[in-house]
């Protein structure tokens, strides 16, 4: 299982999500106190869930769907690693990789991501669908 945020504001207008099965577990409205330059006030979040077979699928359809401008970005979680998703590129590393997460919050301020929304937190998850030796090195895309 995937699990993640998805901020509504953040995708382009006309971008779709398509062919990708995803549960929505919670839907908040929010004021955001520690927007960045061209961030809205308020933001919509999406708490998701995915199956793990969605894996490709999640990380290619946002990336191209986000906005490229505003510091967005996206973050999915299993239980051995994170893919953090940004406008046309993602990054992903196993969990508890403290450089190969530098190396993904490095490019987030790259592309204008405030400093207080580098903080992606890894989410309570489902029992281990993966043996940590199979999760692929950090690579971005």
């Amino acid at each position: 299982m995937f699990h993640g945020v998805l901020i509504a504001e953040s995708l382009r207008v006309g971008a779709q999500l398509t062919g990708i099965p995803l549960q929505i577990t919670r839907l908040t409205r929010v004021e955001m106190t520690n927007r960045g330059d061209g961030q809205p006030r308020y933001w919509t979040l999406l708490e998701l869930s995915a199956e793990g077979s969605a894996v490709q699928r999640l990380a290619d359809q946002p990336a191209s769907c986000l906005a490229s401008s505003g510091g967005w970005y996206t973050d999915f979680h299993t239980q051995d690693g994170t893919f953090v998703i940004f406008a046309n590129k993602f990054v992903l590393y196993p969990r508890g990789q403290a450089e190969d997460r530098s190396e993904a919050q490095h490019y987030g301020r790259s592309v204008g991501v405030p400093e207080p929304q580098l903080d992606w937190q890894v989410w309570p998850l489902a029992p281990r669908e993966r043996s940590a030796s199979r999760w692929p090195p950090c690579r971005a895309r």
